[in-house]
């Protein structure tokens, strides 16, 4: 499997192989030092679910749970998302989950590991390895689960709060500005929705009007599943 060496690309561009399917890419990406969060983290933790997938959604980064199992969306905010998922009438057999950041980012307290948000850097870095499931899979919709999901999918203008639940063409927007300059010629037309990451419903002070908005948003892009 050809892999491909350029220098002059900073990132995992470097690791993502040429062709191969989601099993390669993911076998390749246990080897990516495209950034230095490889080096704390227990593993990479790649995408996972149905490689034939309709709907491709999109989180930060693995969590504390998701590192130590090598899985994403294993911990609290993936069993809430579960249940969302499945009261909109999207089970999470039926898609294909991911982050854009591909190894977990924390800072040490004692013996607990917190949670630090990835930064552009780390954003651009990974950003081969969605573009590359993005190939593969090629779904009909894209959810971004959050801010750092949606700006690693539609640049750094993108703001969830003022998209939040609205369909939009994904990525036609390159012509607004908005896509990064590094989307693959070929890449899927689909369609883009953003909601907030489910970690977000846990953190809020009223969950149950959280949770309820989270459903409302996923039940759209069921919908335009059909």
């Amino acid at each position: 499997m050809a892999t491909r060496t350029r220098p002059d690309r900073p990132g995992a561009e470097a690791w993502v192989p040429d062709d191969g399917d989601l099993g390669a890419l993911a076998a390749a990406a246990e080897e990516c030092r495209g950034c230095e969060l490889y080096a704390p983290a227990t593993q990479v933790v790649f995408g996972a679910g149905d490689p034939r997938a309709r709907c491709l959604m999109v989180g930060e980064q693995p969590g504390d749970r998701e590192d130590v199992e090598g899985e994403p969306f294993v911990g609290p905010a993936g069993r809430l998302l579960d249940a969302a998922m499945a009261e909109a009438g999207l089970p999470r057999e039926s898609v294909w989950l991911t982050n854009a950041v591909k190894h977990f980012r924390f800072s040490e307290r004692g013996k607990r590991r917190l949670h630090q948000s990835p930064d552009a850097g780390h954003i651009t870095a990974c950003r081969p390895w969605l573009a590359a499931e993005l190939e593969r899979v090629r779904p009909e919709l894209i959810v971004a689960l959050g801010a750092i999901a949606g700006r690693a999918l539609a640049g750094p203008a993108f703001r969830v709060t003022k998209e939040r639940g609205v369909l939009l063409p994904w990525p036609d927007r390159a012509a607004r500005g908005l896509v990064p300059a590094d989307v693959p010629e070929g890449s899927p037309a689909a369609q883009l929705l953003a909601t907030v990451h489910p970690s977000a419903v846990l953190r809020s002070d009223d969950r149950e009007t959280a949770f309820a908005a989270l459903v409302a948003d996923l039940r759209v892009a069921a919908d335009a599943l059909g």
